[in-house]
């Protein structure tokens, strides 16, 4: 069965995600197209570093030609922002992108977006999962591949280059040149190698790259830069003395940050971070947008600031990309604490390149490091911290805990009265002005992500213990 989630559908590799499948979920965006007689100058399609990416997206071109659909194949593999500019920038149809994000290398997946240049929003893909479930993979049809060259359906392209000159206008580069920052960089073996080692060349600064050749086993580990895969990255920049170490996952929408002293810096705190940036450099107010389990560090920073809202959405990015397509003159910045983040002028979807530069641009103009901006923003919005954990499920405990969730009236946590119950996506619990727990169950795997957020070590430590005794029935 092909379902598509948050952020498109994903499988395993010669499991669930083979040639037949695509085949059919292909053939179900075109007959969407179709249907909805969408106009736009045509497809690009894009892939990661993953195993067979680039014979999905093949195979997905003969399928869209035998349906009369033009397609602009992409010549290596691409980042998913990119795809995301060249539809808004070539007024496409959309883009249909072979990748699994950050997930394990015998995952593969396909994202569709559509003409706004977003990730699809659930109307989309339901009726792309609609079609999915009545087409049988036998009499889906493909054009000879050579045979659509020649008629111009399928037209190999290249959109790097206008992307990278997008980016120029959007960073300050010549703040980051005349600070002379030192950065080192890890794309762990994703699609952002040509991308970031040929900006950070731009910026005419010292810099050393790491992980830019292809490698779909990842060195056995996830395309995630979170603070465990970036322990090569961690120990060059102590190392090395540089100002910044930056990386991006897999398909480079997603941002790992690490300081001058070896800290990682999570995506709550550089959302927050880039949020005061851009206000206190380029006096932008207005809206920013973050998803329900993002942290109100972003709030607090907001209230002090003054002048900008911040409005609250369910996880995926299309959500915030929808906030800043409706709210395009007033959106400042939206972001997710699993590290996608967007600004004002730029795309309707998660964009690591951008933010990795973002915050290279942030310790040039406020000749500061990260550590050091975030304690000016905690001495202006007050102290706070966040934590998530992940719990591995079984079944039986899984389905307890969603009925518990579903009818239980929970009325206090950890000796906290609960102010307010936000169920928008999972459900979160408003304790005080200052502390939140927040309850997440995947819809892929037996996993439940609690989230925890306070102003102090012994409050979060207690919301912690309680959050995981309630999960297992403790409480």
């Amino acid at each position: 069965m092909i379902k598509f989630g948050t952020s498109g559908w994903r499988g395993i590799i010669a499991d669930d995600f083979t040639f037949d499948n695509v085949k059919i979920a292909v053939q179900a965006i075109a007959n969407l197209v179709k249907e909805e007689k969408s106009a736009g100058q045509g497809i690009i399609i894009g892939y990661d570093t993953r195993f067979l990416s680039e014979d999905f997206a093949k195979l997905s071109a003969q399928v869209l030609a035998a349906n009369g659909i033009k397609s602009f194949l992409c010549k290596r593999d691409v980042p998913t922002p990119v795809l995301s500019f060249e539809i808004i920038r070539s007024k496409l149809i959309g883009a249909i992108n072979f990748t699994a994000s950050h997930n394990p290398y015998n995952y593969n997946g396909i994202k569709y977006s559509p003409s706004w240049g977003g990730p699809a929003l659930p109307e989309t893909t339901q009726k792309i999962e609609k079609f999915c479930a009545s087409i049988n993979s036998k009499d889906v049809k493909t054009a000879d591949f050579e045979e659509a060259l020649r008629g111009n359906l399928i037209v190999k392209y290249d959109p790097r280059p206008a992307y990278l000159k997008r980016i120029k206008q959007l960073i300050n580069f010549a703040a980051i040149k005349k600070a002379r920052i030192k950065i080192a960089a890890d794309v762990l073996h994703g699609t952002a190698a040509g991308y970031i080692d040929e900006l950070l060349d731009y910026a005419g600064i010292k810099s050393q790259i790491i992980n830019t050749n292809r490698n779909p086993l990842f060195d056995g580990r996830s395309p995630e830069p979170s603070l465990s895969n970036l322990s090569e990255l961690l120990k060059i920049v102590k190392k090395g003395n540089y100002k910044l170490g930056i990386s991006t996952d897999g398909d480079a929408d997603r941002f790992g940050i690490i300081d001058s002293n070896g800290t990682f810096i999570t995506p709550n705190q550089i959302i927050a971070l880039l949020l005061y940036h851009l206000n206190k450099t380029r006096g932008w107010t207005g809206i920013a947008a973050r998803s329900v389990m993002t942290s109100h560090l972003i709030d607090k920073t907001a209230a002090a600031l003054g002048k900008i809202e911040v409005v609250e959405t369910p996880v995926g990015f299309k959500y915030i990309g929808d906030i800043m397509v409706n709210n395009a003159d007033n959106f400042i910045i939206g972001g997710e604490e699993s590290g996608g983040l967007t600004i004002r002028g730029h795309i309707p979807e998660k964009d690591g390149i951008l933010a990795c530069l973002l915050a290279a641009e942030a310790v040039a103009m406020h000749k500061k490091s990260i550590s050091a901006v975030l304690k000016d923003i905690e001495k202006l919005a007050g102290k706070v911290l966040t934590e998530r954990l992940n719990f591995h499920l079984p079944l039986e405990t899984m389905e307890n805990f969603r009925n518990k969730l579903k009818t239980e009236n929970i009325e206090s946590f950890a000796g906290l009265a609960v102010q307010k119950r936000i169920s928008i996506d999972g459900d979160k619990f408003i304790l005080d002005d200052n502390t939140w727990i927040g309850f997440r169950l995947s819809g892929t795997e037996p996993v439940v992500r609690l989230y925890a957020e306070a102003d102090g070590n012994t409050k979060m430590n207690k919301l912690l213990k309680y959050g995981t005794d309630f999960v297992y029935g403790k409480q």
